[in-house]
C-alpha cells in the first residue's frame, strides 16, 4: 500500500500555504493569486464590470492550481479566516476527480507559519 498523501492548506482570496504532513519538519509552499491592486486599478478605471471579471478570472485560475496540486493527495485539510476555503471545496465537490480525495474544512483566524505547521501536524496525528 502506497504512503497516503496527507495536505494542509490554509488559505485566504489572496494566497494559500501548502504543507504536505510527514514525519519531518515540511517547509511552506505559497501559491498567491495573480490578481493584484494594480490590476484591479486598471481594471475598475476601464470598467466595473471588467473587473469583476478580471478577479473572477484570476479566482478560477488560482483555485485551478490548488485543484491541480490536491489531485494527487489522499487527504486534504483547507483551514483559514476567510470564505475562500469554502469557494474551493464547492468547486472541487463539482468535480468527480475528487471523489475519492477526504477533504476537511476548519475555520481558523490568522496564524503564523508556525502555527499553520502545528495546525496541520496536530489534525493529521489524530488519525
Amino acid at each position: 500500500m502506497s504512503t497516503p498523501i496527507r495536505l494542509g492548506i490554509w488559505m485566504d482570496h489572496s494566497e494559500a500555504h501548502l504543507t504536505e504532513f510527514n514525519s519531518d519538519p515540511a517547509p511552506i509552499v505559497i501559491i498567491r493569486n495573480t490578481f493584484s491592486h494594480e490590476a484591479m486599478e486598471s481594471a475598475i478605471s476601464k470598467s466595473e464590470n471588467l473587473m469583476h471579471n478580471k478577479r473572477q478570472q484570476h479566482q478560477t485560475a488560482f483555485y485551478q492550481k490548488l485543484a491541480n496540486t490536491i489531485l494527487h493527495c489522499t487527504e486534504v485539510l483547507l483551514f483559514g479566516p476567510t470564505d475562500a476555503k469554502t469557494e474551493l471545496i464547492n468547486v472541487l465537490r463539482a468535480d468527480l476527480r475528487f471523489e475519492k480525495i477526504k477533504i476537511e474544512v476548519l475555520p481558523t483566524d490568522k496564524m503564523t507559519e508556525n502555527q499553520k505547521l502545528a495546525f496541520v501536524k496536530t489534525h493529521f496525528s489524530k488519525k
